[in-house]
Protein backbone atom coordinates (compact mmCIF):
# COMPACT_ATOMS: atom_id res chain seq x y z
CA UNK A 1 0.00 0.00 0.00
CA UNK A 2 1.32 3.36 -1.01
CA UNK A 3 1.44 6.32 1.80
CA UNK A 4 2.73 10.02 1.60
CA UNK A 5 4.89 11.37 4.23
CA UNK A 6 7.42 14.18 4.81
CA UNK A 7 11.05 12.83 5.81
CA UNK A 8 14.22 14.04 7.26
CA UNK A 9 17.48 12.66 5.63
CA UNK A 10 19.66 10.70 8.43
CA UNK A 11 21.76 8.33 6.97
CA UNK A 12 22.47 7.00 3.46
CA UNK A 13 25.01 3.75 3.49
CA UNK A 14 25.95 2.28 0.30
CA UNK A 15 24.30 -1.08 -0.93
CA UNK A 16 25.82 -2.27 -3.90
CA UNK A 17 27.37 -0.02 -6.93
CA UNK A 18 24.14 2.20 -7.74
CA UNK A 19 22.08 0.98 -4.64
CA UNK A 20 21.74 2.69 -0.96
CA UNK A 21 19.39 1.97 2.20
CA UNK A 22 18.37 5.68 3.41
CA UNK A 23 17.88 6.11 7.08
CA UNK A 24 14.79 8.52 7.38
CA UNK A 25 12.47 10.03 10.44
CA UNK A 26 9.39 10.44 8.51
CA UNK A 27 5.99 11.92 9.73
CA UNK A 28 4.24 9.34 9.20
CA UNK A 29 6.19 6.03 10.62
CA UNK A 30 9.19 7.55 12.51
CA UNK A 31 12.70 6.03 11.48
CA UNK A 32 12.69 4.05 8.69
CA UNK A 33 15.26 2.39 6.32
CA UNK A 34 14.60 2.52 2.95
CA UNK A 35 16.39 0.67 -0.10
CA UNK A 36 16.61 3.10 -3.45
CA UNK A 37 18.33 1.89 -6.54
CA UNK A 38 20.15 3.15 -9.40
CA UNK A 39 20.73 6.72 -7.13
CA UNK A 40 24.00 6.94 -9.22
CA UNK A 41 22.52 5.97 -12.73
CA UNK A 42 22.30 9.27 -15.10
CA UNK A 43 18.66 9.45 -15.28
CA UNK A 44 17.92 8.18 -11.73
CA UNK A 45 14.92 9.81 -10.93
CA UNK A 46 16.22 9.60 -6.80
CA UNK A 47 19.61 11.58 -7.13
CA UNK A 48 22.38 11.13 -3.88
CA UNK A 49 22.34 14.98 -3.91
CA UNK A 50 18.68 14.44 -2.00
CA UNK A 51 19.84 12.48 0.04
CA UNK A 52 22.18 14.64 2.06
CA UNK A 53 22.39 14.93 5.84
CA UNK A 54 19.04 16.55 7.12
CA UNK A 55 17.71 17.29 3.86
CA UNK A 56 13.60 17.77 4.03
CA UNK A 57 11.75 15.53 1.49
CA UNK A 58 8.09 15.01 0.41
CA UNK A 59 7.71 11.21 -0.20
CA UNK A 60 5.37 8.36 -1.63
CA UNK A 61 6.27 5.23 -0.21
CA UNK A 62 5.67 1.65 0.78
CA UNK A 63 4.85 0.30 4.06
CA UNK A 64 4.79 -3.11 5.31
CA UNK A 65 4.70 -2.74 8.99
CA UNK A 66 6.78 -6.25 9.97
CA UNK A 67 9.56 -5.22 7.03
CA UNK A 68 12.86 -3.78 8.21
CA UNK A 69 13.87 -2.23 5.08
CA UNK A 70 10.95 -0.08 3.13
CA UNK A 71 10.26 0.90 -0.69
CA UNK A 72 9.97 4.22 -1.78
CA UNK A 73 7.83 5.00 -5.12
CA UNK A 74 8.54 9.08 -5.11
CA UNK A 75 10.75 11.22 -2.97
CA UNK A 76 11.62 15.09 -4.16
CA UNK A 77 13.31 17.43 -2.29
CA UNK A 78 10.27 20.09 0.29
CA UNK A 79 11.30 22.42 0.72
CA UNK A 80 14.45 22.72 -1.65
CA UNK A 81 17.08 24.50 0.30
CA UNK A 82 18.50 27.96 -0.42
CA UNK A 83 21.34 28.31 1.95
CA UNK A 84 22.59 25.36 3.95
CA UNK A 85 24.51 23.50 1.02
CA UNK A 86 26.21 26.52 -0.15
CA UNK A 87 27.32 28.43 3.02
CA UNK A 88 30.51 26.39 4.65
CA UNK A 89 29.19 27.63 8.61
CA UNK A 90 25.99 26.30 7.61
CA UNK A 91 26.19 23.14 6.24
CA UNK A 92 29.22 22.46 9.19
CA UNK A 93 26.45 23.19 11.55
CA UNK A 94 23.76 20.95 10.26
CA UNK A 95 26.52 17.56 9.47
CA UNK A 96 27.26 18.36 12.92
CA UNK A 97 23.50 18.11 14.25
CA UNK A 98 22.79 15.75 12.04
CA UNK A 99 24.99 13.54 13.83
CA UNK A 100 23.93 14.77 17.29
CA UNK A 101 20.26 13.71 16.24
CA UNK A 102 21.10 10.45 14.51
CA UNK A 103 22.29 9.52 18.07
CA UNK A 104 19.46 10.62 19.83
CA UNK A 105 16.56 9.85 18.34
CA UNK A 106 17.56 5.94 16.17
CA UNK A 107 14.93 4.00 18.13
CA UNK A 108 12.43 6.65 17.63
CA UNK A 109 8.74 5.85 17.15
CA UNK A 110 6.24 8.11 15.34
CA UNK A 111 6.41 11.53 17.30
CA UNK A 112 5.14 14.56 15.09
CA UNK A 113 5.93 17.17 17.64
CA UNK A 114 9.31 16.01 17.53
CA UNK A 115 9.57 15.86 14.06
CA UNK A 116 7.84 19.18 13.41
CA UNK A 117 10.04 20.82 15.86
CA UNK A 118 12.87 19.13 13.50
CA UNK A 119 12.18 20.20 10.54
CA UNK A 120 10.52 23.76 11.17
CA UNK A 121 13.92 24.20 13.21
CA UNK A 122 15.85 23.39 9.74
CA UNK A 123 13.65 25.73 7.66
CA UNK A 124 14.08 28.34 9.69
CA UNK A 125 17.97 27.57 9.88
CA UNK A 126 17.83 27.44 5.97
CA UNK A 127 16.29 30.56 5.70
CA UNK A 128 17.55 32.99 7.97
CA UNK A 129 19.80 35.82 6.72
CA UNK A 130 21.80 36.26 10.03
CA UNK A 131 25.05 35.05 11.18
CA UNK A 132 23.23 32.43 13.10
CA UNK A 133 26.21 30.53 15.06
CA UNK A 134 24.25 29.83 18.37
CA UNK A 135 21.82 28.34 15.92
CA UNK A 136 23.42 24.62 17.08
CA UNK A 137 23.21 25.70 20.56
CA UNK A 138 19.66 26.39 21.05
CA UNK A 139 18.37 23.54 18.87
CA UNK A 140 19.77 20.95 20.75
CA UNK A 141 18.47 23.00 24.24
CA UNK A 142 15.07 22.65 22.50
CA UNK A 143 15.57 19.04 21.51
CA UNK A 144 15.57 18.23 25.20
CA UNK A 145 12.26 19.17 25.20
CA UNK A 146 11.13 16.02 22.81
CA UNK A 147 13.30 13.82 24.30
CA UNK A 148 12.15 13.77 27.89
CA UNK A 149 15.19 15.54 29.55
CA UNK A 150 14.74 18.99 29.21
CA UNK A 151 16.60 21.28 31.65
CA UNK A 152 15.18 22.90 34.68
CA UNK A 153 14.44 26.34 34.27
CA UNK A 154 13.44 27.11 37.68
CA UNK A 155 16.59 29.35 40.15
CA UNK A 156 17.09 31.39 43.25
CA UNK A 157 19.53 33.88 43.91
CA UNK A 158 21.54 31.55 45.70
CA UNK A 159 21.83 29.00 43.29
CA UNK A 160 25.16 29.59 41.09
CA UNK A 161 25.58 26.17 39.18
CA UNK A 162 23.78 23.92 36.97
CA UNK A 163 23.66 20.42 37.55
CA UNK A 164 23.92 18.09 34.82
CA UNK A 165 23.29 15.17 35.89
CA UNK A 166 20.08 16.13 37.80
CA UNK A 167 18.92 19.08 35.28
CA UNK A 168 18.76 21.51 37.86
CA UNK A 169 20.04 25.01 39.48
CA UNK A 170 21.72 23.81 42.95
CA UNK A 171 23.62 26.33 45.48
CA UNK A 172 26.11 23.94 46.44
CA UNK A 173 29.19 22.58 43.94
CA UNK A 174 28.03 19.20 42.57
CA UNK A 175 30.11 16.40 43.83
CA UNK A 176 31.17 15.33 40.34
CA UNK A 177 32.45 17.09 37.06
CA UNK A 178 29.23 17.47 35.46
CA UNK A 179 27.95 21.19 35.96
CA UNK A 180 28.21 24.44 34.66
CA UNK A 181 29.34 27.87 36.58
CA UNK A 182 26.44 30.48 36.81
CA UNK A 183 27.59 32.72 33.62
CA UNK A 184 27.45 29.72 31.16
CA UNK A 185 24.83 28.28 33.61
CA UNK A 186 22.36 31.65 32.34
CA UNK A 187 23.59 31.76 29.05
CA UNK A 188 22.62 27.71 29.12
CA UNK A 189 19.35 28.99 30.63
CA UNK A 190 19.18 31.70 27.87
CA UNK A 191 19.47 29.46 24.83
CA UNK A 192 16.98 27.35 25.65
CA UNK A 193 14.39 29.98 25.99
CA UNK A 194 15.08 32.49 23.47
CA UNK A 195 13.31 31.70 20.13
CA UNK A 196 15.78 31.27 17.05
CA UNK A 197 14.58 34.61 16.05
CA UNK A 198 16.55 35.96 19.23
CA UNK A 199 19.22 33.48 19.53
CA UNK A 200 21.80 35.97 17.45
CA UNK A 201 21.21 39.01 20.28
CA UNK A 202 22.62 36.31 22.90
CA UNK A 203 26.38 37.26 23.00
CA UNK A 204 28.59 34.74 22.70
CA UNK A 205 32.54 34.65 22.77
CA UNK A 206 34.29 31.68 20.54
CA UNK A 207 35.73 30.12 24.08
CA UNK A 208 31.98 30.45 25.60
CA UNK A 209 30.43 28.82 23.10
CA UNK A 210 32.73 25.49 22.97
CA UNK A 211 32.00 25.41 26.41
CA UNK A 212 28.54 25.15 26.64
CA UNK A 213 28.58 23.20 23.87
CA UNK A 214 30.71 20.61 25.39
CA UNK A 215 28.28 20.64 28.21
CA UNK A 216 25.46 20.42 25.84
CA UNK A 217 27.49 17.16 24.80
CA UNK A 218 27.49 15.85 28.27
CA UNK A 219 24.59 16.94 28.84
CA UNK A 220 23.00 14.29 26.18
CA UNK A 221 25.32 11.48 27.16
CA UNK A 222 23.98 11.59 30.68
CA UNK A 223 20.51 11.11 29.45
CA UNK A 224 21.12 9.71 26.16
CA UNK A 225 21.57 6.02 26.01
CA UNK A 226 24.67 4.75 23.76
CA UNK A 227 25.06 8.11 22.77
CA UNK A 228 29.29 7.75 22.39
CA UNK A 229 31.51 10.40 21.21
CA UNK A 230 30.82 12.92 18.06
CA UNK A 231 33.04 13.11 15.93
CA UNK A 232 32.04 16.58 13.94
CA UNK A 233 32.41 18.43 17.07
CA UNK A 234 36.28 18.98 16.36
CA UNK A 235 35.42 19.97 12.30
CA UNK A 236 32.61 22.48 13.84
CA UNK A 237 35.01 24.22 16.17
CA UNK A 238 37.52 24.60 13.45
CA UNK A 239 34.87 26.10 10.92
CA UNK A 240 33.35 28.42 14.34
CA UNK A 241 36.95 29.42 15.54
Amino acid sequence: MLHKTRGIVLKTTLYSESSVVVQIFTEKFGIQSYLINGVKKPKAKIRMNMLQPLHLVDMIVYHKNNSTIQRVSELRPSPIFKSIPYDIIKSTIVMFLNEVLYKSIRQQNTDERLFDFIFNGICWFDESETNNVNFHLAFLLKLTRFLGFAPSTQTRSDQSYFDLQEGEFSSRVPVHSNYIEKDDAFLFIALLNSPFEKISEIKLSNMSRRNILDKILVFYRLHTASFGEIRAHQVLEEVLS
